[in-house]
């Protein structure tokens, strides 16, 4: 069986500097862990993407995964508490959005 590839976003160094070296260290043991199975247990598929979320810790590991082409893509590294507020804004903003539309007609 061949193994995967591992790609990492630019903006995931970005991500790791603000993590304590102790914490980086377990975070990328738990990405190679990926490689052997990327869905392996505690490994979610995040609703309404094509990504999954990996636990280390309190951090999370967002990653995609081409299985045609073994190449494992990681996203994003954050802590728990933010790690998901860019998609959590945009649902915020529509029910919002949502909100003062349904206001507009009482």
């Amino acid at each position: 069986m061949e193994s995967y590839s591992l790609v990492f976003k630019k903006s995931v160094a970005k991500d790791l500097r603000s993590i304590s070296n102790k914490d980086v260290k377990c975070i990328l043991e738990r990405i190679n862990l990926l490689l052997e199975n990327p869905g392996a247990d505690g490994c979610i598929k995040l609703s309404g993407q094509e990504k999954y979320r990996a636990r280390q810790g309190v951090y999370r590991i967002v990653y995609e995964i081409q299985d045609s082409e073994l190449i494992i893509t990681v996203v994003k590294v954050a802590h728990r508490d933010i790690v998901y507020e860019s998609s959590l804004q945009i649902k915020c903003t529509r029910k919002q959005q949502n909100w003062h539309a349904i206001s507009l007609f009482r």
